[in-house]
């Protein structure tokens, strides 16, 4: 048994050290598919406007989910940022063990023209 778990860790340090996932890559929805609701729901939430904020400031692909300092656990961080996708909002890729990040600001602006600059203005607080 414990010599199965150590070639299952060993195998999987092995696949993420070759740039290559045990986990599925993620799905993404297109901005253009999104109800209005569904965007709104996405930003509705605290954590999530706090991620979309994080990620406006920075250029794309430069954060990785553990980039995020959030007030929820790794499970409902991994939750949040699967809305956020499904809401158009975020476009993620995996490079070697981190998952990476990029607001789809330019797709989600042709959708929704000036919700993204409702939400990150810097006066507005909860």
């Amino acid at each position: 048994m414990l010599i199965e778990h150590w070639v299952e860790e060993d195998f999987g340090m092995a696949e993420q050290a070759e740039g290559t996932s045990h986990r599925p890559p993620p799905v993404h929805t297109h901005p253009d598919d999104v109800p209005l609701l569904t965007a709104l729901s996405a930003l509705a939430d605290p954590v999530r406007l706090q991620l979309i904020r994080g990620l406006a400031g920075q250029p794309d692909w430069a954060l990785s989910c553990s980039n995020f300092d959030v007030p929820v656990g790794r499970a409902a961080k991994s939750h949040h940022f699967s809305v956020l996708r499904d809401a158009g909002l975020v476009e993620q890729r995996d490079q070697g063990p981190k998952r990476l990040n990029r607001l789809r600001r330019e797709e989600f602006d042709t959708r929704f023209p000036g919700l993204l600059d409702l939400i990150l203005r810097a006066d507005d607080t909860e």
